[in-house]
C-alpha cells in the first residue's frame, strides 16, 4: 500500500459517520491528485472532446480544469467543501473555461445519467456508497476511472499500476465500463 492509500484508509477509520444530512457526508479527505495522474485518468477513460464528464469530490478542480482545457470536454465537478468549491470555481472563472463548472453539493444526491466518464478519487467505503447510484444512473457505455481504490463487485476492464507519479509515489488506476 502506498503512503497516500495509507492516509486515506486512516481517514476512513477516523470518520465518525454522517454529518448533518443537509451538509452531506464527507467521503474522502482532500488530497490533491498529481497532475501526471490526472492526465492518465482522463486518457485511460478515453475522454473525447464534447463528452460529459463528472469528477466526484473535485477538490481544487484540477481534473475538471484539465478535462475542459486539454480534452475539450464538458466537465463538471461535485465538491461538498464550500472553500474548495469557491477556490475551484474562481480558478475556472480566471481561466475563462466555458465548459467547466463545479457543483457545491453532495455526490450522493446528484444525477450522473448524462455522464460519458466519471472520475473517482474516494475511499473504499465511499466507493461502496456511490456504486449503487452509478449502477442505477449510468448509461450503457459510460466509463468510470477510479484512483487507488477499486469498486467491489465491479470487474475492471483495465488496471494500470503507476510506479512513480514524478513525486515518488505509486498509484493504481481502474477503468470500468457500464
Amino acid at each position: 500500500m502506498n503512503a497516500r492509500a495509507g492516509l486515506m484508509l486512516l481517514f476512513s477509520l477516523s470518520l465518525s459517520g454522517q454529518v448533518k444530512p443537509t451538509e452531506g457526508e464527507v467521503l474522502a479527505p482532500y488530497f490533491p491528485t498529481p497532475e501526471t495522474i490526472v492526465q492518465k485518468m482522463l486518457q485511460m477513460g478515453g475522454l473525447k472532446a464534447g463528452e460529459k464528464m463528472f469528477d466526484l469530490g473535485s477538490g481544487d478542480g484540477r481534473i475538471v480544469i484539465m478535462a475542459a482545457e486539454k480534452f475539450h470536454a464538458n466537465a463538471v465537478g461535485v465538491e461538498l467543501n464550500k472553500d474548495l468549491f469557491e477556490q475551484s470555481t474562481a480558478k475556472i472563472q480566471k481561466l475563462k473555461l466555458k465548459t467547466a463548472r463545479i457543483i457545491n453539493g453532495d455526490i450522493l444526491r446528484q444525477d450522473f445519467s448524462s455522464a460519458d466518464l466519471i472520475t473517482v478519487d474516494l475511499l473504499p467505503l465511499s466507493n461502496d456508497k456511490i456504486r449503487p447510484i452509478l449502477d442505477k444512473q449510468l448509461k450503457r457505455g459510460a466509463r468510470v476511472v477510479a484512483h487507488d481504490f477499486e469498486f467491489k463487485d465491479w470487474k475492471p476492464e483495465k488496471v494500470e499500476p503507476i510506479d512513480d507519479d514524478g513525486e515518488g509515489r505509486s498509484h493504481m488506476l481502474y477503468l470500468y465500463r457500464k
